[in-house]
């Protein structure tokens, strides 16, 4: 067990011991990479991890830092983002379980260029990066697993970051919506969208202002396109709010 990736992680963050046995999302969800270990193998990689307990908004790790291992969101929703001109916040992406957060930085030996934050009660797994190293030395299927990953998520960066700059303001939001509600899902009504976001937070998500994402908010309500309950949001006319993300 590698002593210096638990005394790094307990000089930055708070650790749960013991708390493993809950990263069941990491190993055992449908599209966990970690499949294709041998039981052997999953011993190993929970042996050189912690479990590590976040309530809703505390922050995981912070932009400027070194990552200490591969983080794996085991439960919860976590949203990466990056501080702008003027403290401004820009969502670059949001985690669901199973997700790897703060990768980029650990593969490319390099600091966090972003920071993550939870937006409801989550955990993490934090995998020590060498034990990780081993594995993906000793299984091909991992190493390919972990690459169709991170290029998934380059592809999907390089289409929102098109999205973000190019398209108006309607075409941004409705878009945001599309996202919120592919990665999140939906609730039994299958229409209102899974998660529970700020008005900041969607604004920061679709590169706009606070004020132009209530009023568009409200546009998009008053269309009956969606409908606004609290911060829930229920889609009531996904093939319309497609077309306006289309539309641009």
């Amino acid at each position: 067990m590698n002593l210096l990736f638990f005394l790094s992680l307990y000089i930055i963050i708070k650790i749960n011991f013991g708390g493993m046995s809950n990263c069941g999302n990491c190993f055992g969800g449908k599209s966990s990479v970690f499949n294709v270990l041998s039981a052997a193998q999953k011993d190993f990689l929970k042996e050189n991890g912690v479990y590590i307990e976040y309530k809703k908004n505390e922050i995981i790790f912070n932009e400027g830092y070194r990552p200490q291992g591969l983080i794996t969101l085991a439960k919860g929703k976590v949203k990466i983002f990056k501080e702008g001109v003027g403290g401004r916040e820009q969502i670059v992406r949001l985690a669901k379980p199973c997700d790897f957060i703060g990768f980029r930085a650990l593969f490319a030996s390099d600091y966090y260029i972003a920071s993550a934050q939870a937006i409801e009660d989550s955990a993490v797994c934090i995998f020590d990066k060498q034990s990780l190293y081993k594995l993906i030395e000793e299984n091909t299927r991992l190493a390919f697993g972990i690459i169709s990953l991170l290029a998934n998520q380059l592809g999907k960066s390089t289409v929102r970051t098109v999205s973000l700059t190019q398209k108006h303001i309607r075409g941004r939001l409705a878009e945001s919506l599309i996202v919120l509600a592919d990665i999140y899902g939906m609730e039994e009504d299958q229409k209102t969208i899974k998660v529970v976001l700020a008005r900041e937070d969607i604004a920061n998500l679709s590169n706009m202002t606070v004020s132009n994402a209530i009023r568009t908010l409200a546009s998009f309500a008053s269309e009956n396109l969606i409908d606004l309950a609290g911060k829930k949001i229920k889609i009531l006319n996904r093939a319309e709010i497609e077309r306006i993300s289309n539309a641009g």
